[in-house]
């Protein structure tokens, strides 16, 4: 298996001399120096942005919006998770833990069959959907959706290579999506016997809709009908109530037992002969990309899925619409005539954003029988130099497209591709996207270790650190113009007590503070770690610190803001010499978990 750094899957895979997001932000910092000038960057950029109109009302600036006691830079270590003095947590639902109560217990190493019963590893995006039967007891009780994104072999099956079909299903089983029913009694959260939970794998049973959905794109010799999410990274929820779970580094599960040259596409998307060494191929030919049979199979991964945490007896429906490549996570607005526009970022180094714009009124879809998600208008966005933006058009509509694709269903399925054609942005990793009260959209960019070298208008090239970019679409979110300016430079807060790197999963709550989760090397030794952000002043306190060689991800909330969840991923990198979090049960394997988060005094968390 790759060490962690290489599951990262930094290689550059964009071919195109599409102009580098790097000069962009090159005259970016010239502008920052000059709107520091007597006021913070935030503050500027919210004045700037007004000038775009039809948009909502900027809330006002709280000077108390985040007044808690931050934790320490030097208590931010360590085999255990640290907590800001105005808070306490509880871990809740460890990998290996049965989804129902009455199901299989952890057993290390695990199998297949308890597995499919039990909570997946690599814990990551997560949405809290309040009881839907009694929204009074929101606060206490509903439905907690938990993407897993990754789990090593040596973690989950205890040795480096599968050695039958038995380990590579207990590897897939350990993917995908746990729904499990959660509620608080007595100040404690604990599981319960929802009708609801259940796990969603590699080999569950899934369908397809929108413009791709019975393409040949999506056709294999076999037949076989389309099975499985995984790689479940970052994700979203619907105002229909709906959970939507990203598939980001989907190529790293295929490999090759036979000769085999890789097509242009599936190189654009990464896909080579031994993947990120979970050897699936060599047990499963559904993941092998030089089998005859199952050409095509790799097309069914890599899209945004939509699940009904309350209908067990739905299928996970992947919507193409919205298109295909490395989803890290999927931010739905309600825009202008009602319309759902949902911003997604591509997490590859010098890879685009994008966003999808329904066709009509959501509700007037969905009385229609009709999904929001299935009828629109997919974009890319291309940044200018003066920090305006276009969304450029990913449809047949656009006469670039036009004459090298032969249908929307192979514009969506090749997304990458389509982007490049029209010359979208190269960006610094776009991760995971979320949509302020007033409007703004923020994307956390994570890191580009391979932007070429820095001059002094530019102080992030390389880009080691990451940074945070926001922006106003016009025409509430529907428009195809924006401005755009930078929210955070992770390296201009080193050497402070606000000090972070590599920001990743992001969520803006109502009151307009950004909770930001980290995934890299931070400073002084820290740990990855959650922090709080005021939108308007710029204002960072830390608020939470996980243990070594983890990731923290995954932020939502109970209806009333005062229960936090938030996911510990690859904690210890499966190393018991460097932790043996949560250390339930007498079991000593580090085991991925959910934090519960709340302050002392019941207030709102981030206050």
């Amino acid at each position: 298996m790759k060490s962690l750094d290489e599951r990262m899957d930094d290689a550059i895979l964009n071919p195109t001399e599409n102009r580098p997001m790097r000069d962009v932000v090159r005259v970016a910092a010239s502008r920052r120096k000059i709107l520091q000038g007597g006021m913070s960057l935030a503050a500027g950029f919210m004045a700037s942005k007004s000038a775009l109109g039809q948009r909502a009302p900027i809330v006002p600036f709280n000077p108390g919006l985040i007044g808690f006691t931050p934790l320490p830079r030097v208590q931010a270590t360590g085999s255990w998770p640290t907590i800001s003095e105005d808070y306490q947590f509880q871990v809740l639902i460890p990998w290996g833990d049965p989804v129902l109560p009455d199901g299989p217990a952890f057993s290390y190493p695990a199998n297949a069959e308890e597995q499919a019963d039990q909570i997946g590893i690599g814990h990551d995006g997560m949405w809290f959907f309040p009881d839907a039967d009694d929204p009074e007891a929101g606060n206490r009780k509903g439905m907690l959706a938990v993407n897993h994104e990754f789990g090593s072999n040596s973690h989950v099956l205890g040795k480096d290579d599968p050695e039958s079909l038995e380990d590579v299903r207990c590897s897939q089983h350990a993917h995908g999506v746990s729904v499990v029913g959660i509620q608080r009694e007595e100040g404690v959260w604990r599981v319960y016997n929802a009708c609801g939970a259940r796990r969603i794998h590699v080999n569950t049973a899934v369908t397809f809709s929108g413009p791709a959905t019975g393409s040949e794109f999506l056709e294999t010799v076999a037949g076989n009908a389309p099975q499985g999410t995984l790689n479940n990274c970052g994700s979203g929820f619907t105002p229909w109530g709906t959970y939507l779970t990203c598939e980001e580094n989907f190529q790293g599960y295929f490999g090759v037992t036979l000769s085999w040259n890789a097509s242009t596409a599936q190189s654009r998307y990464g896909f080579s002969e031994n993947g990120f060494g979970y050897g699936w191929h060599l047990f499963d030919k559904r993941f092998d990309l030089s089998w005859p049979a199952f050409r095509n199979e790799e097309n069914r991964f890599g899209w945004v899925v939509e699940i009904d945490p309350y209908n067990a007896g739905q299928r996970p429906v992947k919507r193409t619409a919205l298109g295909r490549f490395k989803h890290e996570s999927a931010a739905v607005a309600v825009g202008k005539d009602r319309r759902i526009v949902v911003y997604m970022g591509d997490d590859q180094p010098f890879d685009y954003i994008y966003k999808f714009v329904s066709s009509e009124d959501h509700v007037k879809l969905r009385h229609e029988g009709e999904s929001p998600l299935d009828h629109g208008t997919l974009y890319v966005a291309k940044f200018n130099d003066n920090f305006t933006g276009e969304w450029l058009e990913l449809s047949m509509d656009n006469a670039s497209l036009s004459s090298s694709f032969s249908s929307q269903a192979e514009i969506v399925t090749f997304a990458r591709l389509a982007a490049d054609e029209v010359g979208a942005t190269p960006m610094d990793r776009p991760e995971w996207t979320s949509v302020g009260p007033d409007g703004t959209i923020y994307c956390a960019l994570t890191n580009n270790s391979s932007r070429s070298t820095a001059d002094g208008a530019n102080p992030q090239a390389p880009n080691p650190d990451g940074h945070i970019i926001s922006w106003v679409d016009d025409d509430m979110h529907v428009g195809t113009t924006f401005e755009w300016d930078i929210f955070k430079l992770a390296s201009d807060t080193h050497g402070t007590e606000e000090s972070f790197s590599d920001p990743d999963s992001i969520y803006v709550d109502p009151d307009g503070r950004l909770f930001i989760g980290t995934d890299g090397g931070q400073q002084d030794r820290m740990n990855n770690q959650l922090l709080v952000a005021d939108t308007v002043s710029g204002t960072v306190n830390r608020l939470f610190a996980g243990v070594y060689d983890d990731e923290v991800t995954g932020i939502t909330m109970t209806p009333n803001r005062r229960t936090l969840f938030v996911n510990l991923q690859h904690v210890g990198n499966g190393n018991i010499n460097r932790t043996d979090f949560p250390a339930i049960g007498g079991h000593r394997v580090p085991r991925d978990a959910t934090i519960v988060i709340t302050r002392k005094d019941g207030g709102i968390v981030g206050s």
